[in-house]
């Protein structure tokens, strides 16, 4: 190495001697602006050469010979990476560099960790920190805050909190504010790292509460102030859903009178639109309108053409993003993989109905006449309000995969079509008795999206990706209820079918749309590239084999191809299974008042 140093030393001076023109390989006098760019070129050569050629250090951790693909979309390269403590100490050549634990990345794709822009691992990590179904494809970073957010709690907040899972995690909220919600899960002990949205949802139950009416100025300051507590504690911004109630009640210059308290902070807007539906491009105009008015970063939450009807609408909603990017918004999306969403059975009911909490609306839904005035509104088209049940084709394209009450779980995993014949009432009547009878709103599948817009979709390059599901694994508490396979499968689902098989973009755009540019729009700090100084957080897999594994028959199946995974230096997968390690840490955003 020494002697191959000292050629390339030899040979850079003797170009400047020789003038670099007498080279025989040169068919034509060289300008004197390219001989000055072929002496920097050669030198910097020279130094980086020489300098990987001596580099004789030691590193905590030393990963040799694989394809590094650094976040930044970029064509990716053969290389080593090294790690000291929970940092990137070193990139490239360090073939003379030691480990004190090696390894051989030969074969295998080096990529930074992955961030799930919409998580709803916020009561699975409590029930099991070790987030397998998502550990196991690489994602080192879950984001919560679909419009609710685990803080600020009040005690009315608390009890409903509570209940926006399906019921069979048993815990006790010991926190008020979102920090302490945060801090509890790093205390206790997570593998991913974790960052949360405050929820527009959550603020208005903390005032509000369940009612369908505007917020007084009173409650707008009370709300306001929770934001700007948030923000400084370290959340990413605001997060809405607006199809549910009581997000739905919320109207667009409250939102915008949050957003302008967490632009204040550097904070993003990011939103569940009113519509994906029969009001998707009406929904997208409210969610750049508010973008322009709190001058805020938004993002819509998993983008999707609901109901057949609405598939034609792809192009317009790109070019109304397209319009807005090129006026200076910054407007992004994600989405999941799949052709299905997973909500609930209030998806498939109007928003007065539940109005109050789920007590009022399973008492309402025992009156025989509410209950006729609901059935015939869930079987009406219309515009005011969001009904999945009529972007369906058919009831058997309904599954019911979430259920609260055990005498009602041997139901996981049929259709509402099927339950309906079961009980021999109609559908829609089945739907209403199931959320009486399961003191929950009913996991539900509801098969709504293009094959054709996912592709698309994914093309986009202002697109991340989020699995809007929990991190669990076929064991314990998370048997008794069914998944979407976007749990176990939504980054493998990427990488593996639309990646490598269906070749819809190369590798390099997809692990740039996993973690540089969700990092980006985060504003999140060392975090989401390969770069000296940056956290430790690595997805090391192979590329041939990575898939998703996980069906709606048999949704708890672990995603294949992943084989190492850090997180903060810290190894949590190993040669494809969990090493028990929890070293997740709180990421908090760009207003934090202690960075």
């Amino acid at each position: 190495m020494i002697f191959i140093k000292s050629f390339f030393i030899q040979f850079y001076f003797s170009c400047n001697i020789l003038n670099i023109n007498s080279l025989y390989i040169f068919k034509k006098p060289l300008s004197k602006h390219v001989m000055k760019l072929f002496h920097s070129l050669l030198f910097t050569f020279i130094i980086l050469f020489g300098s990987s050629c001596t580099q004789s250090e030691t590193y905590d951790i030393l990963i040799k010979n694989g394809q590094l693909v650094d976040g930044s979309g970029h064509p990716s390269y053969i290389g080593d990476i090294a790690i000291n403590g929970d940092t990137i100490a070193a990139i490239g050549n360090l073939e003379n560099a030691k480990g004190l634990q090696e390894i051989d990345g030969t074969g295998l794709t080096v990529a930074p960790g992955f961030i799930n822009m919409l998580s709803w691992a916020n009561e699975s990590l409590i029930a099991d920190g070790k987030s397998q179904s998502d550990i196991r494809q690489g994602v080192t970073l879950e984001v919560f805050g679909e419009g609710w957010s685990m803080g600020p709690l009040t005690e009315e907040s608390k009890k409903a909190v509570q209940g926006i899972g399906d019921g069979n995690i048993d815990y006790d909220v010991t926190w008020e504010t979102l920090d302490g919600y945060l801090q509890f899960l790093e205390d206790k002990g997570v593998s991913p790292n974790i960052a949360s949205f405050v929820g527009a949802t959550t603020l208005r139950i903390n005032t509000v509460g369940f009612e369908d009416r505007a917020a007084t100025e009173e409650e707008m300051e009370v709300m306001k102030d929770m934001v700007k507590t948030a923000m400084e504690e370290g959340a990413m911004g605001i997060g809405s859903s607006l199809i549910y109630a009581p997000g739905f009640y919320a109207d667009t210059q409250e939102l915008i009178a949050l957003c302008r308290v967490a632009s204040e902070y550097d904070g993003m807007y990011i939103s569940h639109m009113r519509s994906e539906g029969n009001q998707l491009l009406e929904s997208l105009d409210e969610l750049i309108q508010i973008a322009d008015e709190a001058k805020i970063r938004a993002e819509v939450y998993h983008l999707k053409m609901a109901g057949k009807d609405n598939w034609n609408k792809l192009d317009a909603v790109v070019s109304k993003i397209d319009s807005a990017r090129a006026a200076g918004l910054h407007i992004t999306t994600d989405m999941y993989t799949y052709t299905a969403g997973a909500t609930g059975l209030d998806a498939s009911m109007p928003p007065w109905v539940q109005e109050g909490g789920y007590a009022k609306w399973a008492e309402r839904l025992q009156d025989p006449a509410i209950r006729k005035k609901v059935a015939k509104e869930m079987t009406t088209p219309t515009d005011e309000w969001e009904n999945l049940m009529m972007g369906v084709e058919s009831y058997e394209d309904m599954l019911l995969i979430g259920f609260k009450n055990d005498s009602l779980k041997y139901l996981t995993g049929k259709s509402l079509a099927e339950i309906a014949a079961m009980r021999k009432t109609s559908p829609v009547e089945t739907a209403m008795d199931l959320v009486v009878q399961d003191g929950s709103r009913v996991g539900t599948v509801y098969f709504l999206m293009s094959e054709e817009n996912i592709k698309k979709q994914i093309a986009l390059p202002y697109m991340s990706f989020g699995s809007d599901a929990d991190s669990s694994a076929p064991e314990g508490v998370f048997l008794e209820t069914s998944n979407h396979p976007r749990a176990f499968g939504n980054v493998a689902r990427l990488l593996g079918k639309y990646v490598r098989v269906e070749k819809v973009i190369p590798l390099e755009e997809a692990v740039y749309k996993l973690s540089g540019l969700p990092a980006s729009n985060l504003k999140i700090k060392k975090r989401g590239s390969l770069a000296v100084g940056n956290y430790a957080d690595l997805a090391i897999f192979d590329a041939n084999t990575i898939i998703d594994k996980a069906t709606f028959d048999e949704s708890q199946q672990f995603a294949e191809g992943m084989v190492h995974v850090f997180v903060n230096g810290e190894q949590v997968l190993k040669d494809g299974e969990h090493t028990g390690a929890t070293p997740g840490r709180v990421v908090r955003g760009p207003g934090y008042k202690n960075q």
